[in-house]
């Protein structure tokens, strides 16, 4: 049996730039050894099994058609996953 657990992260950043990513910028670096699609998976698997952040995304506006994420939503994917 596999037990997710996430904590949402303190309101602070430290180097990581908060910017507009593409989906594959993104992923490729928490998963720096995969292909750009296994990458691409990896991280929306990461982001599908935490339901606030799903929830926090959404509320932002995100869309899972989506090509790239805003500066806000990258941030809140940071609070959530830690920086890559």
């Amino acid at each position: 049996m596999l037990i997710i657990i996430y904590f949402k992260k303190r309101n602070y950043m430290s180097d990581f730039d908060i910017h507009f990513y593409t989906k594959k910028e993104l992923a490729l670096m928490y998963f720096p050894d995969s292909t750009p699609r296994t990458a691409v998976g990896h991280l929306m698997t990461w982001i599908c099994r935490c339901k606030p952040l799903v929830e926090d995304l959404e509320a932002s506006g995100y869309e899972k058609s989506a090509k790239a994420f805003s500066p806000r939503q990258v941030k809140l994917i940071v609070e959530y996953l830690g920086e890559p």
